[in-house]
């Protein structure tokens, strides 16, 4: 049992073929269990499930740092190499960004670098790194 728990995280998504593309190619997960209607995924250890659900919801956005931030989203917080091998695996499959990368709140509290996209399903993803870990919960 890991010292820190894992979180378990399920989110819809319309195709399930696409996600595995995503998510086992793309992102480069490694797959768990999986039945006709859903995909378990190891994300850096924590269970994230794909599950099929092909009714979508309206998108909101919320400004944040001078963005539209989708809302909801879900993500990792990366160290700043793990974030940028990221991007270029995301860059060089051709992803779209919502938000491309950059740095967030550049010389405030809080500053980190940030990247949002959405999966085949039109879940929205944040993947974010912070130079100085302490500032993850800074006021």
């Amino acid at each position: 049992m890991p010292s820190v728990p894992r979180f378990h995280l399920a989110m819809p998504v319309d195709d399930l073929a696409a996600a595995r593309r995503f998510y086992g190619e793309v992102l480069g997960l490694e797959q768990g269990r999986s039945a006709d209607t859903w995909v378990d995924w190891n994300l850096h250890g924590h269970q994230f499930v794909t599950h099929l659900a092909p009714a979508r919801a309206e998108r909101v956005h919320n400004p944040v740092d001078g963005h539209d931030v989708p809302v909801p989203h879900f993500g990792l917080i990366l160290t700043v190499p793990e974030f940028h091998r990221l991007a270029d695996r995301l860059r060089g499959a051709g992803t779209a960004f919502v938000i491309e990368p950059y740095v967030r709140f550049e010389g405030e509290t809080g500053e980190q670098w940030t990247m949002f996209l959405l999966d085949p399903a039109g879940n929205a993803l944040e993947f974010k790194a912070f130079a100085d870990d302490s500032q993850v919960f800074a006021t």
